[in-house]
Order: C-alpha cells, then structure tokens, then sequence
C-alpha cells in the first residue's frame, strides 16, 4: 500500500468500530503505518485483521480512555513499535445518557466529561510532543454536530463535544509554530453502532433521522473517516484550529 502517508505513523482511538474503524482502513490504504486504539479487544483485532488482509501494516494498542495511564501508554507503545508518530485521530466517545440538565447527575457529568473531553486532552498531551520530536503532525479531534447545534435531552454530549473544540482551537494556536495542526471533525447523523443506541435512547428511528437531513439519507463512516484522513493530509496543510461539519447539509437547515 501506498499513498500520502507513506512512512508515516498514525494513532486512532476508538478504532474498533464505526467512524474509527473506517479511518483506520483509510489511513493504511493511504500508506500509514496505524495503531489501532480501543478497548474493545474482539472488534479492534477484526480491524487490525481487515488492514494486514489489504497489505498494510496495523497493531492493536488496548487503551481505556478514561484511565490516564493507559492514554501514555497507548503513545509510548506506538513510538516503541514504530519510532515516531505524525497524525492523530481522537476519536472515542461516548453519548452519554439522555438527560436534561437538571435531570443530570454528577456521576453521568463525569463520566461523560472524562471519555468526551479529558481523554482528548490527555491524548494530545503525549501526542503532540512525539509529534514535534518527529518534525510535526495532523490531529483531528472528533467532536459533533451536536456541538455546534445541541441536541435535546443530551446535555452532557453537547457540553463535551462543544469542549472538544475549545480543546482543539487552543492546541492549535499554541502550537502552531511548531509544526502541528490540530482540526475538529463534527459528524452529522452517520450510521454507527452509537447512533443506533442513540435512536433508542431518544426514542427516535434511524428512518426518521434521515428524513430530517436536506440529503434525506444518512452519511456513512466511511465519509467521516475520508474528511477525518484528508484533515490530517499534506492536502489540508494550510488549515488547522477549523471545525469542520461532515452533516449533509444540516447545517443548512
């Protein structure tokens, strides 16, 4: 395989399934060497397995984003392995529960806080140093549409992901001088393992989610995974602190 990143190492967390899944396959078919970050075993080796069967080169790096150890380990682990890093995909995320703000309770606040928001801090404070000690690097963190128009009942989701870009824009800035760019993908309604559990919870169908984009469909990972990889490409080389809506036009509406 071969392609825009060749020689090139890449970190995606939540890479077992869905969006990350789909950007792990993108990076290695575009050259990539990629640590696949999960902690779901099973589904992370079944996407470790899809890239090695296409010809590339991919490992499996079992990492809690909640748990600050396993984040710096997760980098430690790929720079062991491969030697440098030079993009990243922070990926993993949860929707949290359903609630309204008042309704919230502290534990939900916090659980949600630590795998939305804190992981994607934690995750650039070992990344971006081993990006700039390998003369630079791409980070896209993923945060949500929902970020920028709040979904009902769904409060600690809109605050994290909303956080997320405060998160990126600030990385982006500060380190702009040293050779790192850092972008926020929101995804619109894409058809995910999380968006079904997300239909259920908001007592919504997927029908109807596609009948409420302009495009009438659902966007798939596969084209969140494509901007996500472009993001991090010597294509996108002029662009950083952007937050960027694949949505199929939501933002129209």
């Amino acid at each position: 395989m071969s392609g825009r990143f060749d020689g090139k190492v890449v970190i995606v967390t939540g890479g077992a399934t869905g969006i990350g899944r789909a950007a792990c396959e993108r990076f290695a078919a575009d050259g990539a060497k990629v640590a696949v970050a999960d902690i779901n075993e099973a589904e992370a080796e079944v996407t470790v397995s899809m890239i090695r069967e296409a010809g590339g080169t991919a490992r499996f790096v079992r990492a809690d984003m909640t748990r600050h150890a396993d984040i710096k380990a997760m980098v430690e682990a790929t720079l062991a392995d491969y030697g440098r890093l030079d993009a990243a995909f922070n990926n993993a995320g949860t929707p949290g529960g359903f609630t309204n703000l008042v309704d919230c309770d502290e534990a939900e606040w916090d659980q949600v806080m630590t795998l939305n928001l804190k992981s994607v801090w934690l995750c650039m404070k070992y990344e971006i140093p081993a990006m700039i000690a390998s003369g630079g690097g791409a980070i896209v963190n993923t945060a949500s549409n929902a970020a920028l128009w709040p979904a009902r009942h769904m409060v600690t989701y809109d605050a994290s992901k909303a956080g997320v870009i405060g998160l990126t824009r600030s990385a982006a800035l500060d380190y702009v001088d040293k050779g790192i760019r850092a972008n926020v993908l929101c995804p619109g309604t894409t058809l995910t393992p999380m968006l079904r559990r997300g239909a259920v919870g908001l007592e919504t169908t997927l029908e109807g989610m596609a009948a409420g984009s302009p495009m009438k469909r659902l966007g798939t990972p596969e084209e969140q995974a494509n901007t996500a990889v472009w993001l991090c490409s010597p294509d996108a080389s002029f662009i950083t602190g952007l937050a960027v809506s694949c949505d199929g036009g939501a933002n129209l509406a």
